[in-house]
């Protein structure tokens, strides 16, 4: 059952297919690691063959969402090179505001990354939620929620812009 959903388009300085590539196509520890730089530690874990049922484990330094570590677990649901869409179930939040302030049973989180005519691309993010209550989080939470899932994609972002050649 899903209490709420939340959705955002971000525009990013960076081709569709190159985002791609090095955010989502294969998703390995050690490019997911270049990618977050600044953002993550080196604490990124990826346990399955990089396919459905992938579990990713992600503990990022503070900052991110007010506390001490945050840790975003998942499980990939299913990604679609073509279609550029990629989707977690599973996920869960530990630390932070929001999972401090909201407890969710769960999350369900997907990415679709499409080109822009300027040459740059949008990633549309789609966040559905099931709270323990069973109660929509408050306007403030679900912004907080999502501005964790648009830094992710910022700092990605950043880092491609900075050094390219690495990601190209």
């Amino acid at each position: 059952m899903v209490t709420g959903s939340i959705t955002e388009e971000l525009a990013l300085a960076v081709p569709a297919e190159q985002l791609w590539k090095a955010a989502f196509a294969t998703s390995d520890e050690s490019s997911m690691r270049n990618l977050l730089t600044g953002l993550s530690d080196a604490d990124v874990k990826i346990h399955g063959d990089g396919g459905p049922g992938t579990r990713y484990t992600l503990k990022f330094h503070p900052g991110l969402g007010g506390a001490s570590r945050v840790l975003i677990k998942g499980r990939l649901a299913a990604r679609d090179n073509v279609a550029r869409v990629i989707s977690w179930d599973e996920v869960a939040v530990e630390g932070g505001e929001v999972a401090a302030a909201a407890q969710l049973k769960s999350q369900v989180v997907k990415c679709k990354v499409e080109p822009t005519v300027a040459g740059g691309c949008v990633a549309k993010i789609a966040v559905e939620y099931e709270s323990v209550d069973g109660t929509p989080l408050s306007a403030m939470n679900e912004a907080k929620l999502m501005e964790g899932y648009v830094g992710l994609m910022k700092k990605a972002e950043e880092n491609m812009v900075a050094r390219s050649v690495q990601f190209a």
